[in-house]
């Protein structure tokens, strides 16, 4: 096996590993945080979280028309837009909601990880999307990725690709849980406003 064809495959699990970890972060946001500490997301949060998902858009197309054929250059710089457009306008709202809280002795947005809130922690993937998206682009004639060939393989790529799916899901149900039927939701939540 050439060190080309390597590369190509070693970039494909590079972008399912983009969907892996955007998949872990949305999970973690709202299966740690909002269900079992109570911290309901506010506007820019929700924002933020669609910013994580229209970044993944980009990395879902990779590899979902990988999986289904060979990859074109033109395919992997749409999917590579994709992602960076989504980390672009979720960094412009993690900004937003940093400078909201940056006066000193400010508390901040809930609970801090790693001395982080969640909005800085985003706006840190954003950035590293970004970079991502940069060097591929760099090198996108040389990192076309190629799909295994290996059935389990290929299943366990379509396994990341419907859990993406399926987070998504989640995320729109839960948001309409929060906000109901209401044109606006609060700027910080306490209810689900859908159950009264």
């Amino acid at each position: 096996m050439s060190a080309s064809i390597v590369v190509r495959k070693l970039s494909f699990w590079a972008f399912v590993a983009f969907l892996v970890a955007y998949v872990g972060i949305l999970s973690m946001a709202m299966f740690v945080f909002q269900f079992g500490l109570g911290e309901l997301p506010c506007p820019l949060c929700i924002l933020q979280r669609m910013g994580m998902m229209l970044a993944s858009l980009g990395a879902l197309y990779v590899v979902v028309r990988a999986l289904r054929g060979e990859l074109l250059l033109r395919e992997l710089a749409t999917g590579l837009g994709l992602a960076i457009l989504g980390a672009v306008v979720g960094a412009a709202i993690s900004i937003r909601q940093i400078l909201l809280h940056i006066l000193p002795g400010d508390p901040g947005y809930g609970e801090a990880v790693l001395g982080l809130h969640l909005y800085t922690w985003a706006l840190i993937t954003f950035v590293v999307v970004i970079v991502f998206a940069g060097v591929v682009a760099v090198f996108a004639q040389d990192v076309v990725p190629v799909a295994p060939t290996t059935p389990w393989l290929r299943i366990l790529a379509w396994v990341v690709v419907w859990a993406f799916v399926a987070t998504i899901a989640i995320n729109l149900v839960v948001v309409f849980a929060e906000e109901g039927f209401n044109w606006v939701l609060p700027d910080d939540p306490s209810r689900y406003l859908l159950f009264g």
